[in-house]
């Protein structure tokens, strides 16, 4: 699935859900950051919050909220239940059996058996108690690794998904940036 696929599916999304600006929309990125592509989500997280606040000191903590959760997202279940999102999107390195650097995304209950980063809770079982726990629309930004082993970079297909789903959520999510 390319960028423009994923991009695609979550524009329909959001629209079909009738999210506007004025929704509360969480980002929580995971992975361990030691663990080469599986730090994926954490990185996205990081470079999008340098993007949108970075760049312009602006500050979208009304509406948007960014984590990046490092490999225990289940640390920030608290600050995500004071925000009260009307959706959180996950990012996560995820195995899809496909090429590095592919990227999906899928709607939490899809995430069943879908084998992602190295945490121990699975990411469905996250998912389905941040929809269950907060009200909320839980969708995941899967990204395929290439290579988890302790110590290594990004690998270049990873880091250039990473790239396009920054510049993806900052037109999709923070237009005025």
């Amino acid at each position: 699935m390319s960028t423009s696929t994923w991009l695609s599916l979550a524009t329909q999304t959001l629209n079909r859900l009738g999210l506007t600006d004025a929704c509360r929309v969480a980002i929580l990125g995971i992975g361990n950051e030691i663990n080469g592509d599986d730090a994926v989500g954490s990185i996205v997280a990081r470079e999008l919050m340098q993007s949108v606040c970075g760049a312009s000191g602006a500050d979208f903590h009304n509406q948007r909220l960014i984590i990046p959760a490092g490999p225990v997202p289940e640390n920030f279940t608290g600050k995500l239940r004071n925000f009260h999102p009307d959706l959180v999107i996950v990012i996560d390195a995820a195995q899809l059996d496909t090429t590095p650097g592919q990227v999906v995304w899928v709607p939490w209950y899809e995430t069943v058996g879908m084998s992602a980063s190295t945490h121990s809770l699975p990411i469905s079982m996250f998912a389905k108690y941040l929809s269950a726990e907060l009200g909320c629309e839980v969708f995941l930004i899967g990204i395929q690794a290439g290579n988890n082993e302790i110590g290594e970079e990004l690998s270049i297909p990873v880091a250039t998904a990473a790239n396009e789903v920054v510049q993806g959520l900052v037109d999709l999510l923070f237009p005025q940036v």
